[in-house]
């Protein structure tokens, strides 16, 4: 059977295959320690809950438009415009299911066979992998270790077929974080190009100290014009399963997306998307008690990683990860992750999908209990390299 050529340029998630082996190395009664989660490991808050079972119980589990529930579009256009300054109406939204679908629609309606994307790594894996499935050419750009693009890299790397730049903040896997003035820059150059800016914000409320989420579409009216923005519940409100997300952009885009969103999946969960309005509209306690928690464990694990000899690890200024150097082991970080797994039964992710083979990325989305006994272990394994 000859399958689609499209399956033959797309690569397995690497991250699933080590969170899958080490769930079933659990499954057989070992003590793993997984640091491999992209997800907090809070609950629901209840009133999302409560309120996508009042939908349950009020028969909201019929068809719906897929762009989403009308009331959600509002919610969030409001949201975007009072926390992030961005000048959206209801129907310049599209809900999905989930932040990553909001992403692969976008590539879906917006590429043409050979358009280039610039992708600055370290990346999500599925940035590239999304673009490829679309027809489009991922074009990698290596931003060295402060993990940020710079206007010189971004202007040398444009050419006549790019046609977008995605940008990740905070980001997945690094945890860094744009000034205003640092995206100001980049907006001139995006402007003075005429390309397009998809800013992926999916980590937009976990963001640490004094430093403060800026979207790049919020800076000026000609940047605004070019700017789309992907996001979603999963992270600030611990609603990964639930997959809901969205869009926001240019009226012709939610139109195309919207189109592409209706001959494959339809319209997102119709009771979920009533848990996702609660989200936006309920107390936003829930989002300041899990970002307290991360807080902590940020500090600990970084306190601990600078005990341990040979790793070197950047402070993340968001999301729930840390992104570390490996380069003094000599191993790839694929043979790292597999050798710490197999021999101190912690799962961590290799950096290679992410554009970093000098590196791995921990999760601190878990107790301090399962920290505290993974970092020894860490320790442990990276004594044992030593000799």
């Amino acid at each position: 059977m000859e399958l689609a050529h499209r399956t033959r340029e797309v690569k397995p998630s690497v991250t699933l295959a080590i969170s899958a082996k080490a769930k079933a190395m659990e499954a057989e009664g070992i003590d793993i320690c997984s640091f491999s989660a992209g997800e907090p490991d809070f609950d629901t808050p209840e009133h999302i809950k409560a309120a996508a079972a009042a939908a349950l119980a009020a028969g909201k589990t019929k068809y719906g438009a897929a762009s989403g529930e009308p009331a959600l579009r509002e919610a969030i256009a409001h949201k975007l415009h009072q926390d992030n300054q961005l000048s959206y109406q209801a129907a310049n939204i599209l809900v999905t299911n989930g932040g990553k679908h909001s992403l692969f629609n976008l590539m879906m309606a917006l590429l043409n066979p050979g358009d280039e994307v610039l992708i600055p790594a370290p990346f999500w894996l599925s940035y590239p992998e999304m673009v490829r499935l679309a027809d489009g050419v991922p074009k990698i750009v290596p931003t060295g270790s402060t993990y940020k693009l710079t206007p010189a890299q971004l202007e040398q790397s444009i050419t006549p077929r790019t046609k977008l730049l995605v940008l990740n903040s905070p980001s997945n896997p690094s945890g860094i974080v744009y000034s205003a003035a640092e995206l100001a820059a980049l907006a001139e150059v995006i402007v003075h190009h005429d390309i397009l800016v998809v800013s992926d914000e999916i980590y937009e409320k976990i963001v640490y100290g004094d430093v403060r989420h800026v979207s790049i579409g919020s800076l000026n009216p000609e940047i605004a014009a070019r700017t789309i923005v992907s996001s979603g519940f999963a992270k600030a409100y611990s609603m990964t399963g639930w997959r809901v997300g969205y869009l926001a952009a240019p009226i012709e885009i939610i139109k195309a997306a919207s189109t592409i969103q209706g001959h494959s999946t339809s319209n997102v969960c119709t009771f979920a998307q009533y848990g996702a309005l609660a989200a936006l509209q309920g107390s936003q306690d829930c989002v300041a008690e899990m970002l307290a928690a991360f807080s902590l464990r940020r500090n600990f694990v970084l306190d601990s990683l600078s005990r341990i000899p040979g790793l070197d690890c950047a402070t993340p200024d968001g999301a729930f990860y840390v992104f570390v150097n490996i380069r003094k082991t000599g191993l790839s970080s694929l043979e790292f992750c597999q050798r710490f797994l197999e021999s101190q039964q912690v799962a961590v992710i290799p950096g290679l999908p992410f554009g970093a083979d000098d590196h791995v990325r921990l999760s601190y989305a878990t107790d301090m209990q399962t920290l505290a006994k993974g970092l020894d272990r860490l320790n442990a394994f990276v004594g044992e390299l030593w000799g």
